[in-house]
C-alpha cells in the first residue's frame, strides 16, 4: 500500500461512547476474514464496559482530514500463562482497513500493546492469525513475532459446550 502522506493518528483506550465505531471496525474486520459477525452494542457494552468488563480496547484516531475518522482497532484481555507464572496479553484482534495498511498504524497499535505487555508484567504476547492471511504473517514475522506451528488451537461451540454442560 502506498504511503498516505499527510496522515496522523493517536492511539487511544476506547470509550463506552465507541461502541458503534468498535462494531464498525470490527464488522469491516470479519468482511476481510470471511467470518460472521454476530456483534451487538449490548454485547459490546456488557463484556467492554460493564460489571461484566473482560476485555479492552484501542482505537486509532485520525488527527489528519484524510480518510475516515477512525484507523484502526486492537482489541485484547489477558491469560495466564501456568509455565510463565505471569500474565498473557491475548490480542483477539487488530485491524486496520486495507486502504490505510503501510503508513505504520498497525505497528503503532503493536508498539502500544507491547508497552502495556511492559506494564503489566507480562511474560508474552499471543494471537492467531488465519492460514490464509499472508499479509498478517509476513507483517508480524517482520516484527520479530514466530508461528507456534506445534499448537493447534480447539474450539468447542455453544451447542458442543453447553451439550457437555448439562451431561
Amino acid at each position: 500500500m502506498p504511503k498516505i502522506e499527510g496522515l496522523s493518528w493517536k492511539i487511544r483506550e476506547a470509550k463506552e461512547d465507541d461502541i458503534p465505531i468498535i462494531l464498525d471496525l470490527c464488522r469491516q474486520l470479519s468482511v476481510y476474514e470471511k467470518l460472521e459477525f454476530k456483534g451487538t452494542p449490548e454485547l459490546y457494552r456488557k463484556y467492554g464496559f460493564g460489571r461484566d468488563k473482560i476485555f479492552d480496547c484501542l482505537l486509532v484516531e485520525n488527527t489528519s482530514s484524510i480518510g475516515p475518522r477512525y484507523l484502526g482497532i486492537a482489541l485484547y484481555y489477558y491469560t495466564f500463562s501456568t509455565f510463565e507464572s505471569k500474565p498473557t496479553l491475548w490480542l483477539e484482534d487488530i485491524f486496520v482497513p486495507e486502504e490505510f495498511r503501510g503508513n505504520g498504524i498497525g505497528t503503532a497499535l503493536l508498539k502500544r500493546l507491547c508497552q502495556i505487555a511492559v506494564e503489566k508484567d507480562c511474560g508474552r504476547i499471543e494471537w492467531t492469525v488465519l492460514d490464509w492471511n499472508e499479509p498478517s504473517r509476513q507483517f508480524y514475522f517482520k516484527l520479530g513475532a514466530k508461528a507456534m506451528d506445534e499448537w493447534t488451537t480447539f474450539r468447542m461451540t455453544p451447542e458442543v459446550f453447553k451439550k457437555m454442560a448439562e451431561s
